[in-house]
């Protein structure tokens, strides 16, 4: 992504754009997979990693991007796709977690099965994740046995 496509996101989320946050937009536009934070510090160098908290604190608060816990104890980042830089996500996926690479995937073609809250629970966000061994780290231990 370019610096004026990075600047007019940042814009349309109400972002002023700083050379900082627009590194950080590059950095997670870049990427398939979503990030964490140790790759967002090696991938946006010489940005320290208290600025690049903050930075995405300000990202979510401004539907700029999803976190994503992977139940394994690392958080990932990732640019939303949402339309809506106000309020309702409408990028809401499946992720999936491979157990053997540690790889975090977006599967953008699952949509996320519908869950009925009882009454009066609020939904605040959805973190649906899958895991297990992903089709190259599959084919790694299928070679592996049969090769």
């Amino acid at each position: 992504m370019d610096e004026s496509l990075c600047c007019e996101l940042l814009s349309e989320h109400d972002i002023r754009p700083t050379a900082n946050r627009i590194l950080i937009v590059k950095a997670l536009a870049a990427e398939a997979n979503p990030m964490s934070m140790g790759d967002l510090v090696h991938a946006t160098y010489p940005i320290d990693k208290s600025n690049i908290s903050r930075t995405l604190a300000l990202f979510r608060a401004r539907h700029l991007v999803h976190v994503i816990e992977d139940g394994e104890g690392d958080t990932r980042y990732e640019l939303c796709r949402s339309h809506d830089t106000h309020g309702e996500d409408d990028d809401l996926h499946v992720h999936f977690y491979c157990e053997s690479c540690r790889r975090t995937f977006c599967l953008y073609d699952t949509p996320v099965p519908e869950v009925r809250l009882p009454h009066g629970f609020l939904r605040e966000s959805v973190n649906y994740m899958v895991k297990g061994i992903c089709a190259t780290c599959a084919r790694k231990v299928s070679l592996k046995r049969f090769g």
